[in-house]
């Protein structure tokens, strides 16, 4: 199985990377130092006297005599382990289990390999004993369980594939949307590793996962697990078909707000490099170009000005600002207005921006929102669907409006795509500017006489007369 070999050769040290007084850390830290009455589970027959022997011995022993003592047997250990994880019910001494395993692949990799021959053996899925634990109530057994399969994933030849690299990826996607979930550190660790390699990657997107890693930076979350999902993120533009679609998501326009607030260096550092990346790896230039637009109307380049005035201890930091700044100037040079409608469109975060004001703009432009099967107005009607900012609405309401005044077909296509409805809905929306620019949308989908409409229509400030019913306007 192939892995990233485009990544700096770091990689690994970095995936490693995880506050050691992380609470998953520090109860690891907790389960490792007890001491489990193996005897008593043998003379209660819970156990057999080979496991016993095997796993007395094995969890007594220093690094060394581990390895010698799996080194005599190594088949009996995958046995044991897998034994006692499936006779034994204690959450306590399943805890302990698990960190037991997890540290048995830890000290040497290529242990995952006794764990498939073993299982290979006895024609046994080598998966499905750890994927029923991680339905086990207990938050470090599900954790801990994670761990161990990314392990067993990513340091295999033979990848995870089907069913259970599915049901692995949407569990560790359930646990990233999880609120307060205390160990949401490991989880983003565990996909740290996994989107390491090519066919995870994919697999993980084709389950909603970036949607759901770009949710989770949208909210509050502390710097580490902002670095560790921009991180997997950064991962996912190493596949150029991945990076072309990333901003559909609003990868740039969150991590943008992240930058602009961060106040740790690696946070800067892995947002430059996921930018450096959304410009570099697409294949489209159509992509590339729409990605530096984004960068720009998000205010990248005032960020990038301000942290070259920091004194910045890592250099490729500094190659990265020049590589953005550069490649946003040239962007924007011969940026037409149309160019930066789109690229604002697509970003989804619409402001009072002079095109969507302008005559002249929708004269020459309204037509071109049909362009890609009505991609333009399908986002627009999204948003009105979807977002919750009053500003946002208001500019797509003023949109969708100018669009069937200048556009001759606009009513019956948006009739089509069911913009009518939901700009009705905004009628009553809490908010009177968005009610304000409902109203004037409506009518403009209800009457011909454009060049008097205006002059019916008052400014928030007084009260709106519609179809008969006064909107109160603040």
């Amino acid at each position: 199985m192939e892995g990233m070999r485009s990544l700096p050769e770091d990689i690994e040290k970095t995936s490693e990377m995880i506050a050691a007084t992380s609470p998953f850390q520090m109860k690891a830290l907790e389960v490792r130092a007890q001491k489990i009455n193996w005897q008593s589970y043998l003379q209660s027959q819970m156990i057999s006297q080979e496991d016993f022997s095997f796993i007395s011995r094995y969890d007594a022993a220093d690094v060394e005599t581990r390895e010698s003592i799996v080194q005599e047997n190594p088949l009996q250990s995958a046995k044991t382990l897998y034994s006692l994880l499936g006779h034994i019910s204690k959450d306590q001494t399943i805890q302990y289990l698990l960190t037991l395993v997890d540290d048995f692949l830890q000290e040497k990799k290529n242990r995952v390999g006794i764990f498939r021959e073993y299982a290979r053996k006895r024609k046994e899925s080598v998966w499905a004993q750890f994927l029923n634990l991680l339905n086990r109530p207990d938050p470090y057994i599900q954790n801990m369980t994670a761990r161990v399969i990314v392990k067993m994933a990513c340091w295999s030849p033979e990848p995870m594939q089907g069913q259970d690299l599915q049901h692995f990826l949407l569990w560790l996607k359930d646990q990233l949307k999880m609120p307060k979930n205390n160990f949401v550190q490991s989880v983003a660790r565990c996909l740290q590793m996994m989107l390491r390699i090519e066919e995870y990657r994919k697999a993980f997107a084709g389950v909603g996962g970036v949607e759901t890693i770009v949710s989770v930076l949208s909210g509050k979350v502390n710097f580490q697990v902002q670095y560790q999902l921009t991180f997997c993120i950064w991962m996912i533009t190493f596949s150029p078909d991945l990076a072309s679609k990333l901003n559909k998501y609003g990868v740039i326009p969150i991590l943008a707000d992240i930058l602009s607030d961060a106040q740790k260096e690696k946070v800067s550092r892995i947002i430059l490099a996921v930018f450096r990346n959304l410009i570099e790896k697409p294949e489209e230039r159509e992509v590339k170009k729409e990605n530096c637009i984004s960068m720009y109307q998000c205010k990248v380049m005032k960020q990038l000005e301000l942290l070259e005035q920091r004194k910045l201890e890592d250099e490729d930091i500094t190659d990265d600002i020049q590589y953005l700044m550069e490649k946003m100037e040239s962007s924007v040079q011969d940026l037409s207005s149309y160019d930066e409608y789109v690229t604002e469109i697509k970003s989804g975060r619409l402001e009072w921006s002079p095109v969507h004001r302008s005559d002249r703009f929708w004269r020459e432009n309204a037509h071109k929102l049909n362009d890609k099967n009505y991609e333009l107005l399908k986002i627009l009607l999204n948003l009105l669907e979807t977002n919750r900012d009053p500003l946002v609405l208001c500019v797509a309401c003023f949109d969708l409006g100018e669009y069937v005044r200048h556009y001759s077909r606009g009513k019956n296509v948006l009739e089509q795509l069911g913009g009518k409805t939901l700009v009705m809905t905004l009628l009553s929306h809490e908010d009177p500017n968005v009610r304000y620019e409902a109203l004037l949308a409506v009518q403009k989908l209800m009457v011909h006489n454009w060049e008097y409409l205006g002059k019916q229509m008052e400014k928030p400030g007084a009260t709106q007369q519609g179809g008969g019913e006064g909107i109160p306007v603040a």
